[in-house]
């Protein structure tokens, strides 16, 4: 096999007709400012064209149900082996994946408990043994076309409880799986939480009187108004109280009758207690209908009063109440789950089971430690098994993934990553380096799309591409060992790994204002009931090691508490005693990494709303006007404008079903998601799909002289995404790029100069350069009179930062405390704090 991989006439989305080698079994990373080219030659040239080849070694009986896979526009690769994919873009964010389902963990935990677990009654507690147990079988049978009930008593081994009588269904495999509904909890169907009425989304305004109209969702429903109406009138006769008084003001037993009825009887008795004269009550009434509907609409409107709550019933368990009484070492299936995976292999590390047991448990135990110190060496020890994938950021995934390979013990594996330092605080990345290190050297080749400082040092070999973003990016600028970069004059990467190009610490620290938001006896998750001060019209950054509480804090408590305040947003906010301070504040921007949107329907030009001004431009056309087209007809997501066979999307969706879903170019509009009809109209000769594919740099010069357009286009350049092109799908952003649309979009609205900006590391993706000029947009923001405040590790972000609260000193249960607060200069002197360990050295330069 050859000892390099060799690419040549790279060509694909900015690429420009490239050649590169890549040598084989070493660490290269990938790199460059933000749209220069990287991931196009990562995923889109080297890992699509490994994939493609794989499909095409299928019988052609396996493709007919996969489709065509478009070959990548690339002239040849030479030394290409079969590729895995480890990037931030598709990830399974099912609520039914979870930490141990994803690193399989939990699969092995599952074999635990049912070859040597102990099964105890769930009513009396005690210890219960296997037993012949006589069951009777009802089956259905047919004969001579009669439908006949057979009953047939058999013998089974089953667990037994002498005191209670009680029998144990057989215990398999099944019986701890949340995603299988033998074993599910039948109340929440295994996902751990149920969306429940909260009482204060249907009555928001207790001031209001019932007469008034304080039920919200039945003042909103109007198709039964009268009859709820009535209903109530009936009830305040009956009870003595009267639908004239403010709501609050009625008593709590009137309350009470209002929302919960006069009779609570179960689920199939409600109606006929209505026929007999009873009420049914506000909420049951709402579940009620939510489980019996079929309209769409219904649905949607009665979930604006419904709220993600923990599952009553299973505890969050997710499992039936009869598998959580089966225990190994005194713990059920669940309790083990919800250890930090560091507590999780102390447990198993001093695991004695009595011989027999051993035998079986051994091997297991064995492959679940392996899977922990991995899994804890990259920086994850503060994760549990039962941590939901929902709630885990891109980076934590990434490495969660890069865990499962280095289980897997392959060799010969092209490895395409997707910056797996991202999340990650700087005591860590040299662990991430060593296990990337491992995985090279059992015989792998490791291709890393990254930013991170150490990485790229620690790194065999270098591709830095740019030397700018969109079409002036494209090419190989350096090529070499990092030594090498570095000495490169045309690398603005090597210039800023040299130090001759650096982002500065800021000539003034803003000081503490008397304004400030105090949080006090913050105590969700892990934080220690801490009180923390975050003073306004600053730059502040809230740092620590990953675990140590930051989001949980950021997120939500405070994020969620201003949410529900400023906008009654639903989202269950983290426990605290109080938040004292809002008032100084008028309204709260929290800027996540979550996607802008999940079709390729959805783009930067229509989140941000300049697609709206660009539509209704081309209406305005004296030929669109003569055609009586409106802006909706320049609209792909709606009849009549858009292309019917791609639904406007410019593709059609291949499911590949095990492997990532394929997007080819529609056939009929060839990608231009629109009707002939529509595209004949033009704007400086430019037709709606031309417009769609310019980059935002392009654009903001084409409607130079229409401010209204132009600005906000300014805006997505001035955030360092100048390269994306408006119609580019929402699917392919990375999840920094996402969050820089959102930043885009609030920084083009009107602002107070009073506002509350959060950010959850705004650096995800950025190069050094893109890092320099997002501060800069961010220091400009404080200096409008706003508060910017960022969870971060970017030591260059937290170096620029006015006022730094660190959070730690571990993560998981050893995390949660206050370690230092101030200027970055007083974190850099505080003994315990890893982050100062770092900055000092940072600040030093």
């Amino acid at each position: 096999m050859k000892d390099k991989i060799i690419i040549h006439g790279a060509r694909t989305n900015n690429l420009k007709n490239i050649n590169v080698e890549i040598p084989r079994n070493k660490v290269t990373v990938i790199t460059g400012i933000s749209g220069s080219g990287k991931s196009s030659l990562a995923f889109d040239t080297l890992f699509a064209e490994s994939q493609r080849r794989y499909v095409e070694s299928l019988s052609s009986f396996a493709r007919q149900f996969l489709g065509e896979v478009k070959k990548p526009d690339v002239d040849y690769i030479e030394g290409l082996s079969p590729s895995i994919s480890i990037d931030q873009r598709n990830l399974n964010r099912s609520p039914r994946s979870t930490v141990g389902t994803m690193s399989e963990i939990y699969d092995y935990l599952r074999l635990i408990f049912v070859n040597v677990a102990d099964v105890y009654c769930p009513s009396c507690k005690k210890e219960v043994q296997k037993q012949i147990v006589k069951i009777v079988n009802d089956k259905n049978s047919v004969n001579r076309g009669r439908d006949i009930r057979q009953k047939k008593e058999v013998e089974k081994l089953l667990y037994k409880c002498e005191k209670c009588d009680f029998v144990f269904p057989e215990i398999n495999l099944s019986s701890f799986s949340f995603n299988n509904p033998y074993g599910a909890c039948p109340k929440c169907q295994g996902l751990g939480v149920r969306y429940e009425i909260d009482p204060k989304l249907v009555v928001p305004n207790p001031r209001l009187t019932l007469a008034e109209g304080a039920i919200r969702p039945w003042a909103r429903l109007a198709s039964h108004s009268n009859k709820y109406q009535s209903q109530l009138l009936d009830l305040a006769k009956r009870y003595r109280f009267r639908l004239d008084t403010e709501f609050n003001k009625l008593s709590p037993r009137a309350q009470k009758l209002v929302m919960y009825g006069d009779e609570q009887p179960a689920s199939p008795a409600r109606l006929a207690a209505e026929r007999a004269g009873g009420f049914e009550g506000v909420i049951n009434n709402l579940e009620r209908r939510y489980s019996e509907t079929d309209s769409e609409y219904i649905r949607r409107e009665i979930e604006k009063y419904m709220v993600q709550r923990k599952c009553q019933y299973c505890a969050g368990s997710r499992l039936r109440e009869e598998f959580l009484s089966i225990k190994f070492l005194g713990k059920n299936i669940a309790e083990i789950s919800h250890l930090s995976l560091k507590d999780l292999l102390q447990f198993f590390e001093k695991v004695t089971l009595s011989l027999k047991k051993q035998k079986i448990a051994e091997p297991l135990i064995k492959e679940i430690n392996s899977r922990l110190k991995i899994l804890i060496n990259l920086g994850l020890s503060y994760l549990t098994l039962d941590r939901s994938s929902e709630t885990l950021a891109g980076g934590e995934m990434q490495r969660i993934r890069l865990a499962t390979q280095l289980s897997s013990g392959l060799t010969g594996i092209i490895y395409v990553l997707d910056e797996p330092s991202i999340g990650l605080h700087q005591r860590d990345h040299q662990q991430l380096i060593d296990n990337l290190q491992r995985l090279r050297d059992l015989g792998n080749t490791i291709v890393v799309v990254e930013h991170d400082r150490l990485t790229m040092l620690k790194s065999d070999w270098m591709i830095d591409v740019g030397p700018g973003a969109g079409e002036t990016g494209g090419h190989i600028v350096a090529v070499g060992t990092p030594i090498q970069v570095i000495n490169n004059k045309n690398s603005l990467t090597g210039e800023y790994l040299s130090n001759k190009k650096k982002i500065f610490v800021p000539n003034r620290r803003r000081k503490a204002s008397e304004n400030k938001i105090v949080i006090h006896g913050a105590s969700e998750h892990n934080l220690k009931n801490i009180e923390v001060v975050f003073p306004l019209n600053t730059f502040v950054c809230v740092s620590g090691v990953s675990g140590s509480g930051k989001s949980t804090l950021i997120m939500d408590i405070l994020a969620n508490a201003l949410a529900k305040k400023f906008y009654g947003a639903k989202s269950e906010i983290g426990k605290h005693k109080s938040i004292a301070g809002i008032g100084n504040i008028d309204k709260v921007v929290t800027i996540t990494q979550a996607p802008i949107g999940r079709t390729p329907r959805s783009n930067a030009a229509t989140y941000t709303g300049v697609f709206t001004d660009i539509r209704e431009l081309f209406a305005s056309n004296p030929l669109a006007q003569k055609e009586g087209f409106t802006a909706a007809k320049f609209s792909f997501n709606l009849k009549g404008g858009r292309c019917e066979e791609c639904r406007g999307d410019g593709v059609i969706k291949i499911e590949m079903h095990f492997l990532p879903d394929i997007y080819s170019e529609c056939e009929k509009c060839h990608g231009s998601r629109y009707r002939e009809e529509v595209l004949a109209i033009k704007y400086k000769d430019k037709n709606i799909a031309d417009i769609l594919e310019m980059t935002v740099e392009e654009a903001e010069k084409f409607f130079a002289d229409l401010p209204q357009i132009s600005e906000k286009l300014a805006v997505l350049r001035k955030v360092g995404l100048g390269y994306l092109k408006l119609g580019q799908p929402a699917t392919t952003l990375s999840g920094g790029e996402a969050q820089r649309v959102k930043l885009a979009t609030e920084l083009a609205r009107k602002e107070t100069g009073h506002a509350l900006y959060i950010l959850d590391e705004p650096t995800s993706g950025l190069h050094f350069e893109d890092i320099s000029r997002l501060l800069k947009v961010l220091h400009q923001l404080v200096d409008r009179g706003n508060t910017v405040l960022v969870v971060e590790h970017n030591l260059d972000v937290i170096k620029s930062a006015d006022w730094v609260i660190d959070l730690g000193p571990e993560g998981g249960d050893e995390g949660g405390e206050i370690i230092a607060q101030g200027p970055p200069e007083k974190i850099a002197k505080a003994e315990k704090s890893y982050t100062g360990q770092y900055l000092k050295k940072e600040l030093k330069k």
